[in-house]
């Protein structure tokens, strides 16, 4: 989905068990905001998947602009251009980013709602198998037999497409190691913390503008760009995009910070599920038996990972109950 890796999660604090029922409605509002992107890109018509993303990167920096501005939080931000190493990560962030809000576009506006929900389907199988190949993480059985059952789930809609789901599987690939890239961001920037959801997206989509704004000028010196069609809606339109970026991202940032990880990880499957009830039910496009196989196959994984996930949260919460008894 159109959205971005969040920012270092954790367990919610002791005491904080009063503001976890906020934390869920936070977060489970995000995922319906982002459930809904394939309602709205479409809307942006005629303006096609790069024009789009141009605007969605230069609205989105204008907006954060104000807020820290507003709020007075430019200081992290200038704290950032002190390490190369962060700067240099956070530009790699961007540009992953950037292809995953792309290919996300473009899938929305042609009818392949689908095979971008399958996406945010199989992105945590994609996540543990990174873990793997790049930082050299131990699986536990569940895991190996999740990413086991997900691999045989891409390969049967393979051969149901004809073609591999390169749609998801950019999608899954770029989150995915966009939120690796954050993972190391956090250990890199200052004092060893992740970064907020404003610095974050701030750093991004400014080291993006640039760019946007010489392939926005390109678009309109060619007169393919649709900026002043149907003046002012369409503008309007194109504008929204900043606010339909960050909102549901702070949200998400608000609600984390609120609830366990356990919570979030389960929160994280509403969007795919609406994505695929809009292509299906609203959009009507083709699902086959043989397409439900491969995605029940994908859900199957799924709930081995959910089952580990779970699993391995409880010696932590026992230990934690310990820790308070004890205290």
């Amino acid at each position: 989905m159109s959205r971005e890796a969040p920012p270092a999660q954790q367990e919610a604090p002791r005491g904080a068990a009063p503001s976890q029922g906020r934390g869920t409605l936070l977060g489970l509002s995000a995922y319906l905001l982002w459930g809904l992107f394939p309602l709205y890109f479409p809307l942006l018509a005629p303006a096609g998947s790069v024009e789009v993303l141009v605007h969605r990167v230069l609205w989105t920096a204008v907006l954060c602009v104000l807020l820290l501005t507003a709020l007075r939080r430019w200081r992290p931000l200038l704290a950032l251009a002190r390490s190369g190493r962060t700067v240099a990560l956070l530009a790699v962030a961007a540009v992953v980013i950037a292809v995953n809000w792309g290919v996300y576009i473009y899938a929305t506006q042609t009818a392949h709602v689908v095979e971008a929900s399958l996406g945010y389907f199989i992105n945590p199988i994609i996540t543990v198998a990174l873990a793997v190949l790049v930082l050299r993480e131990r699986l536990r059985p569940l895991q190996w037999a999740a990413i086991g059952v997900g691999v045989l789930a891409v390969v049967v809609i393979t051969v149901d497409y004809g073609r591999p789901p390169w749609i998801s599987l950019v999608l899954a690939l770029s989150f995915g190691t966009y939120g690796l890239v954050k993972k190391q961001v956090g250990s890199s920037g200052p004092g060893g913390r992740g970064l907020s959801a404003l610095t974050s997206l701030s750093a991004e989509t400014l080291l993006l503008a640039p760019v946007a704004l010489v392939a926005l000028v390109v678009l309109e010196a060619r007169g393919t760009g649709t900026f002043t069609a149907d003046a002012p809606w369409h503008a309007l339109l194109l504008a929204s995009t900043g606010v339909v970026t960050a909102v549901p991202l702070l949200l998400f940032a608000a609600g984390a910070a609120r609830v366990p990880l356990t919570t979030t990880g389960l929160l994280q499957y509403v969007t795919p599920v609406m994505q695929l009830v809009l292509g299906v039910a609203v959009f009507h496009e083709a699902m086959p038996a043989s397409r439900w196989a491969g995605f029940a196959l994908v859900w199957v994984a799924l709930v081995l990972l959910t089952a580990d996930l779970l699993g391995a949260g409880r010696p932590r919460v026992a230990q934690r109950s310990r820790k308070v008894k004890s205290g």
